[in-house]
């Protein structure tokens, strides 16, 4: 829990009180490997902040799983849209490695939004983190060509490289493990 308390501690200082009440509606949840976060087709319960680990955003297809998107440690992931609507999820959360997350119900974060000084803060900065990483992932994609993405993406995330499979990373870059295949040939 240390890392979830660092970050806040990093953007605003908790009152000991605020900190105690958040902290107590915390959950723990670890996943191995591979493991489903949240299935398509479920509902979010959970605003989720990872301490270790790389989760996947994906939709499953018969012959194409889609990748549009991965979270990183000290960064929260959540299905958001499912989370905000209390909806079914139309993609996957995955554990790309062994994942341990800090979880908050939808509930109990409402009740840290009406009983803390800070409740608002840290919604909305868990919010911010979520809406940045989705604005830079579309602009990259309408911008850029698939050989600026994987550049960047060496570059801002190399665990990516060492820790995810191939047929995600060409996924998430908008291209076939092929060309991406091609395109770290043409790098190297």
């Amino acid at each position: 829990m240390d890392k979830i308390k660092n970050y806040f501690d990093s953007l605003i200082k908790m009152e000991a009180g605020d900190w105690d009440i958040f902290s107590s509606m915390l959950s723990k949840a670890v996943f191995s490997k591979r493991s489903l976060i949240l299935e398509m087709g479920k509902t979010e319960r959970y605003l989720s902040f990872i301490e270790k680990g790389i989760v996947r955003f994906n939709i499953p297809k018969l012959d194409y799983d889609f990748t549009f998107g991965f979270a990183f440690e000290n960064s929260f992931v959540s299905a958001y849209d499912s989370f905000l609507t209390q909806t079914a999820s139309s993609y996957n959360l995955e554990a790309i490695t062994d994942c341990v997350l800090w979880r908050i119900s939808y509930d109990d974060l409402d009740t840290v939004y009406k009983t803390t000084q800070v409740g608002n803060f840290i919604g909305r900065k868990a919010i911010e983190d979520i809406f940045l990483k989705k604005m830079k992932r579309e602009f990259t994609l309408l911008e850029d060509s698939a050989k600026t993405r994987y550049v960047n993406l060496m570059r801002e995330q190399p665990e990516l490289i060492n820790n995810i499979p191939l047929k995600y990373l060409a996924s998430y870059i908008g291209i076939r493990p092929q060309s991406l295949s091609r395109i770290r040939k043409e790098i190297s």
